[in-house]
């Protein structure tokens, strides 16, 4: 709390939120650029690395982020209203501009093989992929 010296269990709980929101989408950044840059995968769906355990790593690691720098903040009396921060954030990222439109684009150029990558792939929480 902002009252108390030093940092309370919250503040380490965003840290550790904004860390691993950070992890997730530099990893998975790095990773799609790396499959991207392989002419062998020219059309390709990306499905290794953080993208078998969820299809929008980068989407779940922003979340991540906003949800980390609430928490920082929610010690303080006014930090409560910045619980609207992640909630817009996250229903934009996963139903309005980011992964609804990307998906809607993916199924029309990829076709049945993004169909099974759905399938085995978790649409933002990381999990471990199902067997096809």
């Amino acid at each position: 709390a902002a009252d108390e010296p030093g940092l309370g269990w919250l503040e380490y709980a965003g840290v550790a939120g904004g860390g691993v929101g950070l992890f997730f989408e530099a990893v998975g950044d790095a990773q799609l650029a790396r499959f991207k840059k392989d002419p062998a995968n020219a059309g390709q769906i990306m499905d290794r690395g953080l993208w078998a355990w969820t299809r929008h790593p980068n989407y779940f690691g922003d979340v991540c982020v906003w949800v980390g720098l609430w928490l920082l903040a929610v010690g303080h009396p006014a930090g409560l209203l910045a619980a609207v921060s992640p909630l817009v954030m996250g229903f934009f990222l996963v139903r309005v501009s980011g992964k609804s439109l990307l998906e809607k684009n993916m199924r029309r150029s990829r076709g049945p093989a993004y169909d099974a990558y759905v399938a085995r792939t978790s649409g933002f929480f990381p999990r471990p992929p199902r067997r096809s």
